[in-house]
């Protein structure tokens, strides 16, 4: 694969979508034990690890309907050892970033699940789980983050990518206030 071009960045570019915050739905758990079992049935030992992150990991926190999974893969940029699997599994490849510690992100057919796939070792699976851990443990900030997604979700945004960018300033707080713990 390394002898090809692939394409990097979104794959399939920009798509305009409504976003909406809904109030926590506790089958996210289940849909999310469901997808990380068809994961591990697919790539088998390249998983790693397995974690469900984003909001929809967090009891109580409203959220877009969008289940995130972490998946931890001995390397990333290696897709052989791993997109096979994820494609025949029904996943579709969605985002490839080199230069963002090689995460590539899988997304279903039905866009409601959301796989990202980083290497062993990379700093960005403790910022995930961080944030996640965060949000379960403080109440308070769990609140001040939904405020922010239902206020920020009333706005018409190009993109999903602008929206995430603009809780960027509350998530890195959060992500220093957990580390300071």
């Amino acid at each position: 694969m390394a002898d090809k071009k692939l394409p990097t960045g979104l794959i399939g570019g920009f798509e305009k979508r409504v976003i909406e915050i809904v109030a926590y739905d506790p089958r996210w758990s289940a849909k999310f034990q469901e997808h990380a079992g068809k994961i591990r049935a697919a790539v088998g030992e390249a998983a790693l690890q397995i974690e469900h992150i984003g909001s929809t990991s967090v009891p109580g926190l409203g959220a877009k309907a969008i289940v995130d999974i972490l998946l931890v893969v001995k390397n990333s940029a290696d897709e052989a050892s791993y997109l096979p699997a994820m494609e025949a599994a029904g996943y579709v490849l969605r985002v490839r970033e080199p230069e963002f510690d090689e995460h590539r992100m899988f997304r279903t057919p039905e866009r409601d699940v959301h796989v990202h796939v980083f290497s062993e070792g990379s700093k960005e699976i403790g910022r995930y789980l961080d944030f996640r851990d965060h949000l379960r443990a403080n109440e308070g900030d769990r609140k001040r983050y939904e405020d922010l997604k239902r206020t920020l979700a009333k706005r018409d945004w190009e993109n999903m990518d602008a929206y995430a960018v603009a809780k960027g300033e509350l998530i890195e707080e959060m992500i220093a206030k957990r580390r300071t713990m």
